[in-house]
């Protein structure tokens, strides 16, 4: 088993721990989405359970989208 490299990885608590002091917290790791090119313009993308989430390597304080893995496989999968 290869270990999971999670140096970059940002940590936030589950939404699902209460105010107790057991709480999970669940880690995104960004990366950039095969489709940036070295422009400015660049996508980073996360995996995370159900959810696929989406950022502006620019702004990686700004918002985050969030999509349903389905409807990112599929997104994915359509031709353009």
């Amino acid at each position: 088993m290869n270990a999971l490299d999670l140096s970059q990885a940002e940590w936030r608590k589950s939404s699902r721990s209460s105010s107790a002091p057991n709480c999970v917290e669940v880690a995104w790791v960004w990366r950039k989405s095969s489709r940036s090119t070295s422009a400015a313009n660049c996508v980073e993308v996360a995996s995370g359970g159900a959810v696929t989430a989406v950022r502006d390597s620019k702004n990686t304080s700004g918002p985050i989208l969030t999509f349903p893995v389905s409807s990112w496989a599929a997104f994915l999968s359509a031709e353009g």
